[in-house]
């Protein structure tokens, strides 16, 4: 049989799938208190400088215990170290995307993941008690680092352990998850105010996180793909008893995977980077996809980040920009699955809604307690970005093959963060002209918008898991047959 028949076979989305797919969406917490920390522990209060013997910060907002800014006076002409910081993070996680992404390829989902959140927890203490803002930046990196390669094959994980059917559920479940962290950690910021504490509240629950994935099994899909066939059947066996399907795991024996026999031999060596700028299927997919991740990557934290700025409470402000996002998840998880709507187009219509919010953003002015404003823009703004990013996700795991899925989310993942690292300095850009901001919001989000409709459609596609069968007419054919007995079954039950 082959793995979607196994799959079938073991339980698409089983008991013990459940447990391991549980524990990897919460770990989305974590991920979202360290890529949003700086928002909080680099807060700029209001203050005044007295000159005397010794410079003194002296703060004035009631909100805001203390902060990097306070600590080493980050002010004036060293105020730029605040955005810097946060740059830097995204700028580890561009590194990490791209370097444990193809490694994890290559030697495996498990090995890479549990190494990337072990040395992420270690960093995450040193932030908490960096003596000098120089340690302090550095620690931001390799956190950034190690949180790329981590969040990377956390998501693939996700979607590897499961069915493909249950793909478009599990990945909106893990980016929602996302959002809830976000409103977490504005909650934890008002009750924990010293920024040290903060950063180490924000840190521990990764050692837990931790202890529970040590346990977790490597991915059947991984396994199958790089000819380890055998290995693969253990996996699914375990599942299978783990689901409660004794008889089942008896009757697993999977067919050797097309292609799988040349990836082995090749041991290490086989599909990675050079294979998506030179195989004539994915160079187009990447280059379309690259610019999506980036644009959804730059409007998403600019507007998160932009929360910042915002007058009045900053830990209102966080939270409420990840609360928006909630009601984002159930309408691309209700359109990406009817076929009239599909990824691609539900995909491009939220971005290209989303650039319309901000452009509307600056045609309205801001006023104080009026329900349709520039603010309540914004955030719908937010609220569609946020669907579009969460599509993306999905989308781009369905359109590489299982021996390069990694690789390329690597690489789209690394075009993304450099809209991360853009991000905390186009808020700044208000100082230019107020609509600035919102005006490359715009642009990004209705030029990814037209791009992403040149993709091809995933929905109801079976799983490509070689490179040989992105060319293989074979592989067509079965791609034509099932999307063909999928609209007989649905139109047999619509008459129904």
């Amino acid at each position: 049989m082959d793995l979607e028949q196994a799959f079938q076979l073991v339980g698409e989305f089983g008991l013990y799938q459940k447990q391991m797919v549980f524990v990897l969406v919460l770990l989305q917490v974590y991920m979202a208190f360290q890529s949003m920390l700086i928002v909080l522990i680099g807060a700029v209060p209001e203050y005044h400088i007295d000159q005397g013997d010794h410079e003194e910060l002296i703060q004035h907002q009631s909100f805001t215990e203390d902060s990097i800014v306070t600590e080493w006076f980050l002010t004036k002409a060293h105020a730029y170290k605040v955005s810097l910081a946060g740059s830097l993070f995204f700028a580890g996680v561009l590194v990490g995307n791209v370097f444990f992404g193809s490694l994890s390829d290559k030697i495996g989902r498990k090995p890479v993941f549990l190494t990337s959140l072990f040395f992420e927890v270690l960093f995450g203490y040193v932030t908490a008690f960096a003596p000098t803002y120089e340690v302090f930046a550095l620690s931001r990196l390799l956190v950034g680092v190690m949180n790329g390669g981590m969040a990377l094959v956390c998501f693939v994980l996700t979607q590897e352990y499961v069915g493909k059917d249950y793909w478009a559920m599990t990945g909106t479940i893990t980016n929602m998850t996302f959002a809830v962290g976000i409103a977490l950690f504005g909650a934890l910021g008002y009750y924990v105010r010293t920024w040290r504490n903060l950063a180490t509240a924000a840190n521990t629950p990764g050692v837990l996180f931790f202890v529970l994935c040590i346990t977790l099994p490597e991915s059947p899909r991984w396994l199958y793909s790089r000819g380890h066939t055998e290995q693969a059947e253990k996996v699914l066996q375990y599942m299978a008893m783990r689901n409660g399907n004794v008889n089942a795991a008896a009757k697993i024996k999977l067919r050797k995977c097309p292609g799988s026999a040349k990836t082995a031999n090749q041991g290490t060596s086989g599909p990675g980077l050079m294979d998506l700028a030179t195989h004539p299927v994915l160079r187009w997919r990447t280059v379309v996809l690259m610019y999506v991740w980036y644009s959804c990557s730059l409007v998403y934290y600019g507007l998160t980040m932009n929360a910042s700025q915002d007058s009045g409470n900053r830990f209102l402000s966080v939270s409420m920009y990840g609360l928006v996002e909630l009601p984002a998840y159930p309408l691309c998880f209700y359109f990406i699955n009817k076929q009239w709507a599909g990824r691609r187009k539900t995909m491009a219509s939220f971005l290209g809604l989303a650039g319309l919010s901000c452009l509307c953003t600056m045609l309205i002015p801001v006023k104080a307690g009026a329900l349709f404003n520039s603010t309540s823009l914004a955030l719908l703004g937010k609220l569609l970005v946020s669907a579009a990013f969460n599509i993306v996700y999905i989308y781009t795991t369905e359109l590489f093959p299982t021996v390069i899925r990694s690789a390329g989310l690597g690489v789209c993942s690394m075009s993304c963060r450099f809209g991360g690292i853009l991000a905390p300095f186009v808020p700044s850009m208000k100082a230019l002209h107020t609509s600035m901001p919102f005006m490359v919001f715009c642009l990004s989000g209705i030029t990814s918008g037209c791009l992403g409709l040149l993709l091809p459609e995933t929905l109801n596609k079976p799983v490509v898991e070689t490179l040989d069968e992105l060319t293989s007419p074979a592989y067509h054919r079965i791609v034509e047959k099932e999307t063909h007995l999928f609209e007989e079954n649905q139109l047999k039950r619509n008459a129904k």
